[in-house]
This record gives structure tokens, C-alpha cells and sequence, in this order.
């Protein structure tokens, strides 16, 4: 297991912040057998997708080079001209499967740990050129995997590049008896096969790295746990970070509260500065009314809103409204202190329900004063 400097066993997993700094330092998980592997096989489906322009290319060359007339043999600049006249023809199909490969190969290189530039990284360190980090780099973990994977490279590429050039032994054999263009489409097929065997014997290589690479790095990592505390000791102790913390809890705490405000038996408002919204649930018993949302200014304005827009009735009751504000948090039970003014606010509400659905009288106008202890009373 690892340790740091002070014998604290690393066993928790690393932060996101802790993550995010590796990143900025360059440490990312990299497989270079995955961007070999990718070469590779870029390389084979490359050529067998260009294979028509570079078998042209050869038949030209071919062609230049051995058909030979007269006039050519005492012109002193045609070997030059030859010479040139191949580069050039030539060169279009290797620079398209240049591209190809170069792709494919940043592609593959940046397959695991994804695309990552670090300033850091690429900046010297002294400590290289350290003698004794050397040692210790050439007996780690990491040189003893390198060298399995190379013993494994030899081995797998060995005996599959061996198996595919003995099975198409005969074929080289035959090729002195094959006309052209024949012999270069013959060549270029035997040269993939052989190509298609060493990418086989790279597939389980590649993947062990890739996944040993993740391993590794998210080993090196791993944090103990006074790591942790302090992390977030120096993360929360910034002034932003905490403000940043408090608007997001808070925005998320409103936007659970007006989803509520529909579900209200009543709103109590100010009525400009304060709202609450009360539910009272019948069914349970010794229940008591629950403030299910509550704020004021433009709070209780987008409370107020909803209210509106959801046929929830508003009753304007400034002292009950600021004594349930300050005495009750959302999710709570009013005080028993308010349970008669309260009382008072429902049963009002519930007549005035009967009597818009057609089902009784109007109900009688709230009285302004309503009956609030005054340990519960603020201004």
C-alpha cells in the first residue's frame, strides 16, 4: 500500500480537485502501446486503402527506370530527371498515408487520459538529471511493467509475424514468376498479412497497458485521509468558495420551495416585504400546519406569483405573516403560540373554497387583528 512522507497509508480515492491539479501538471494516464497500436493500424488499413495510387506509383517507377530508349542514354541529366520524376510521383500517396497515420495516432494517444496540454510538464526539472531518481525509476514499478511488456512485444510479435511469413512462404517464393503489375499487388498483400499479424499481437498487449496505465495513476493518486481534511479545510476557507457554495444551496433550496408553493392551502403575505405558504394535511393526525415555502422581497413576490397562477388563495396578514416568517424554517410546524390565528386563517380559506365552488356562504371577513402572543410578534 502506498505511504507518504508521514506513514499515512494512501487508501481513499482522489478528489476531483485533486484530479484536476494532476491534469494541470501533466500527470495523465498515457499508454504508448495504444499509440503503437494505433500506428500500426493506421499504417495497414492505409495501405490497404491506397494501395491502387501506390501500385501506379510503382508501375511508373518501374517504368521510368527500366524502359529505356536511345536518345535517354546519352542525355547526361536523365538519371536526374528520373530520379525527380519518382520523388515526385511518389510522393502524393505517401504524404496522404502520412496524414492518415498521424491522425490515427493522436487519436490513439489521447484514447485514454484524453487531450491534455500542461505548461508544467513541459517546463525542465532538475530533478531528471538526479543520479539517485534515476535508480530509483529503473527498479520501480513502472520499469519492471516496460519490460514485460517489451519480453511480451517480442514474444507475441515474434511468433505471429513467423507464423504469417511461413504461411506465405510460397507466395514470396512465386513472386520472381509473376508479371507486373502482378508481382507489386502480390507484394503489397503478403506485406499486409504479415502487418495484420504483428497489430493481433498487439490487441492483448495494449489493452493489459491501458488498463494497468489507469491502475498506475489513479494509484499514485489516491490520498490518505489527513489529505482529504485538508483539502477541504483550504477549500472551503476561501471567502468565494463558500459564497459560491452558499448561493448554490440556496438557489437549489428555492427552486425545491416554489415547486411546493401549488400544493399551498394558503399564502400569507406582508404584503409587500414577506410570504409564507401553508399546507395543512387532515389526514394526520395530531398534524399541525407546515410552512412549505416562506421568503421575502422578490421571493416573496415569485411566491405570491405562483400562488396566482395556481388558484392559491393570498390572505394579507402583515403580523402573522413576519411571526411565521421569523418563528417557523420551511419543512417545519408552526408554534403552538399561532395555532389559533392560524386556525383562524384556515377556516376562512376552507369556507371561502365552499363558497366559490357553490357550496355555501361567503365566509366572514378575517378580523385585522389576529390573536398572536407577543413573544411571537415582530415588526
Amino acid at each position: 500500500m502506498a505511504e507518504n512522507s508521514d506513514g499515512q497509508e494512501k487508501t481513499e480515492e482522489p478528489t476531483g480537485k485533486r484530479v484536476e491539479d494532476a491534469r494541470k501538471k501533466g500527470q495523465v494516464p498515457r499508454s504508448r502501446e495504444m499509440g503503437t497500436f494505433a500506428v500500426l493500424m493506421s499504417g495497414v488499413i492505409g495501405l490497404w486503402v491506397f494501395s491502387p495510387f501506390f501500385s501506379d506509383a510503382f508501375m511508373k517507377i518501374f517504368r521510368m527506370g527500366f524502359v529505356v530508349e536511345r536518345p535517354m542514354i546519352y542525355d547526361p541529366s536523365y538519371m536526374q530527371k528520373v530520379f525527380l520524376s519518382s520523388i515526385f510521383t511518389v510522393l502524393i500517396p505517401v504524404l496522404m498515408l502520412a496524414f492518415f497515420v498521424f491522425v490515427c495516432a493522436f487519436i490513439g494517444n489521447v484514447m485514454l487520459g484524453g487531450f491534455n496540454f500542461s505548461a508544467q510538464a513541459a517546463a525542465p526539472k532538475f530533478n531528471k538529471i538526479n543520479p539517485l531518481n534515476g535508480i530509483k525509476r529503473i527498479f520501480g514499478v513502472q520499469s519492471v511493467v516496460e519490460l514485460i511488456k517489451s519480453i511480451l512485444k517480442v514474444t507475441f510479435i515474434g511468433v505471429l509475424a513467423y507464423t504469417f511469413i511461413k504461411a506465405s512462404f510460397p507466395s514470396i517464393v512465386a513472386l520472381p514468376t509473376h508479371l507486373m503489375p502482378g508481382v507489386v499487388k502480390e507484394t503489397l498483400y503478403i506485406l499486409l498479412k504479415v502487418a495484420i499479424g504483428i497489430i493481433m499481437a498487439m490487441v492483448p498487449i495494449a489493452a493489459l497497458d491501458m488498463w494497468f496505465q489507469k491502475w498506475h495513476n489513479k494509484e499514485q493518486l489516491k490520498m490518505t485521509k489527513q489529505e482529504i481534511k485538508d483539502e477541504m479545510k483550504d477549500t472551503e476557507g476561501k471567502p468565494e468558495v463558500k459564497g459560491r457554495i452558499r448561493r448554490i444551496q440556496y438557489e437549489m433550496a428555492t427552486r425545491r420551495m416554489m415547486q411546493d408553493v401549488p400544493q399551498a392551502d394558503v399564502v400569507v403575505t406582508n404584503p409587500t416585504h414577506y410570504a409564507v405558504a401553508l399546507k395543512y394535511d387532515q389526514t394526520k393526525a395530531h398534524s399541525a400546519p407546515e410552512v412549505v415555502a416562506s421568503g421575502m422581497d422578490e421571493t416573496a413576490l415569485k411566491i405570491k406569483e405562483i400562488a396566482r397562477e395556481n388558484n392559491v388563495v393570498i390572505v394579507e396578514s402583515p403580523a402573522l405573516a413576519r411571526a411565521i416568517f421569523y418563528s417557523t424554517k420551511v419543512g417545519q410546524q408552526i408554534p403552538e403560540g399561532l395555532f389559533a390565528a392560524v386556525a383562524q386563517v384556515l377556516a376562512y380559506v376552507f369556507q371561502l373554497r365552499m363558497f366559490r365552488s357553490r357550496k355555501g356562504l361567503a365566509p366572514k371577513p378575517l378580523p385585522r387583528e389576529l390573536p398572536i402572543p407577543d413573544d411571537l410578534k415582530h415588526d
